[in-house]
């Protein structure tokens, strides 16, 4: 199982309890519920809360609830190991991710990346009403963006309007113009890249072109997934879908990409996404010196399969660009 169809795993469990009578009659199933990785010294890999949710509808403690779906989530194909902690937080460890399920799912970038740049089914009119601050535009529309990626919609009958509560600090006037300063993308990725309720460090950084810069690297990334194709291409061989075995933290890290895109939809939280994007740049420029053979080495089945890994990786790493309003170059 890839960390991505948990979310539906665990709504499905919940709906058979509530069915066979052991969560009470009448409670109502959630329609999507998050999963996310777990933190620094928490159990399992994954984790998700929705015994809380389910327990105040059906008038149990979140502990019990979270028990009796626990038992039924242990009986899952891919799902290693279920285990309750706290008052009801169901932590999961999954079998490693298939790299031939990763690979396929990431052509699902490619819709996402053609409707972003086409605009109209991400940004409704008002996303960048001018009387906003440039910063609350520029975080208001990638939230949009997120949660319309994700199925869902936010605000009034135009679905313009950022949530309540949803704070977002002003740039620093001493910032001035970021966008004339800095251009585009790198003045998107600035504003970005911490929480809305932050003001934003703008420094010269931001223009490096070299590993000190986490904007530089992300999309330097991308730009090398696609220079291992052109290579490839010239050596005579080209991706095809295969099992990786040396690359288990970028598959970990595709693995856990829809529901990094989930989670920042669901907390209005970009900079999760941010933070993912660069901790995926940085294991695919680990990668890449394995993906081409090296010296008289004849194309394998072995280089085609981490090429088609490469190419999904530059894919999702696009993808996750085009959410936050910011081009993916295919040079650098």
């Amino acid at each position: 199982m890839n960390p991505a169809d948990l979310p539906r795993t665990v709504v499905r469990a919940v709906r058979c309890a509530v069915e066979d009578g052991e969560l009470g009659a009448g409670v109502a199933v959630p329609e999507r519920v998050v999963v996310e990785r777990t933190r620094p010294g928490g159990v399992g890999e994954y984790a998700t809360p929705v015994a809380f949710q389910v327990a105040k509808r059906a008038g149990r403690a979140p502990r019990d609830v979270a028990s009796v779906l626990a038992r039924r989530l242990g009986e899952e194909p891919g799902i290693e190991r279920v285990e309750v902690t706290g008052a009801g937080f169901l932590n999961f460890a999954l079998e490693a991710p298939s790299a031939r399920r990763l690979i396929s799912d990431a052509l699902v970038w490619d819709v996402v990346i053609r409707d972003v740049r086409g605009g109209a089914a991400f940004l409704p009119p008002g996303a960048t009403d001018p009387r906003l601050g440039a910063r609350e535009r520029v975080v208001r529309e990638t939230v949009l963006r997120l949660v319309r990626s994700q199925g869902g919609s936010e605000g009034g009958s135009e679905g313009d309007v950022p949530p309540e509560g949803l704070f977002v600090a002003p740039l620093a006037r001493k910032d001035g113009d970021v966008f004339a300063r800095y251009g585009n993308d790198a003045a998107r990725w600035g504003m970005l890249a911490v929480p809305a309720r932050e003001t934003p460090v703008f420094t010269d950084a931001l223009l490096l072109q070299g590993e000190g810069s986490e904007f530089f690297r992300v999309r330097y990334a991308h730009a090398r997934s696609r220079a291992l194709l052109r290579n490839a291409e010239q050596l005579g061989f080209r991706p095809a879908v295969g099992d990786v075995h040396d690359a288990p933290e970028l598959l970990r890290l595709l693995a856990d990409h829809p529901l990094v895109c989930e989670a920042a939809a669901h907390h209005r939280a970009p900079e999760r996404l941010t933070r993912h994007l660069v901790e995926l740049a940085d294991a695919l420029l680990d990668f890449q010196y394995r993906v081409l053979p090296q010296g008289d080495e004849k194309p394998s089945a072995a280089h085609r399969a981490r090429l088609a890994l490469a190419e999904a990786a530059g894919t999702v790493l696009a993808g996750g660009l085009a959410l936050l309003g910011i081009d993916a170059p295919e040079r650098l």
